[in-house]
């Protein structure tokens, strides 16, 4: 093997390493942001946990946040709480770097 196909194929392991923990990191995130909805909808911890989940399926409709975030605004407005837009965005965003921290450290 070259040495160019060994910095070929490093390349590409390095690359299918950094979308795995990228997938990672999101699924902790979506986990973590319905935890935390459930917390402000006062789910008991097997609900709790269900809703998470839920979430975490719910992250895989489109790319990127918005599809959490509009679940979780849907489902926190059903539940009467008030809880903006922005707020959940704002958790989404801060929840990312939390699941980032958790998951590179494991």
């Amino acid at each position: 093997m070259t040495t160019f196909e060994e910095r070929e194929r490093a390349f590409e392991n390095k690359f299918k390493h950094d979308e795995e923990l990228l997938f990672k990191i999101q699924v902790r995130r979506a986990k973590l942001l319905g935890l935390w909805a459930a917390d402000q909808m006062k789910f008991e911890k097997p609900e709790a946990d269900a809703y998470a989940r839920a979430i975490v399926d719910a992250d895989f409709e489109e790319a990127g946040p918005a599809d959490i975030v509009r679940r979780v605004c849907t489902d926190l407005e059903r539940h009467g709480i008030d809880i903006s837009r922005h707020r959940v965005e704002k958790e989404a965003e801060q929840l990312l770097q939390v699941a980032r921290q958790q998951i590179t450290t494991q």
